[in-house]
């Protein structure tokens, strides 16, 4: 089983000694110091497919990147099952039109499993 997994950076959340003690850097700025104007981050869509025709790592990487070059795509992970149907899950912070995602899957040169 070959897994990829694109993440984006996300900051954890402070612990004792952290934000307003100094000593994590970044100059003692808390929650109550952060611009009204920072946009929310909007929630992501997790959704799985299943992808016939995908026997290797060149797969999954083909998979993955047609995946990511499409936008709102944000994370991708793939479970091979070389053979049979592949698992793929995706983020995405937008929905993505079914028929963006198959063209995808085409192009890499695989068939998404009705």
């Amino acid at each position: 089983m070959t897994r990829q997994r694109v993440e984006i950076g996300l900051s954890p959340a402070p612990t004792a000694g952290g934000c307003g003690s100094g000593s994590c850097g970044c100059g003692g700025a808390t929650a109550a110091s952060v611009p009204a104007s920072t946009p929310a981050v909007p929630p992501l869509t997790a959704t799985t497919l299943s992808v016939d025709g995908m026997t290797c790592a060149h797969c999954v990487r083909a998979v993955t990147e047609e995946l990511n070059a499409l936008d709102g795509v944000t994370v991708v992970d793939v479970e091979l099952h070389a053979g049979g149907a592949s698992l793929v899950r995706y983020e995405s912070a937008r929905p993505v039109d079914a028929a963006e995602i198959a063209a995808a899957i085409d192009e890499a040169g695989y068939s998404l499993r009705s």
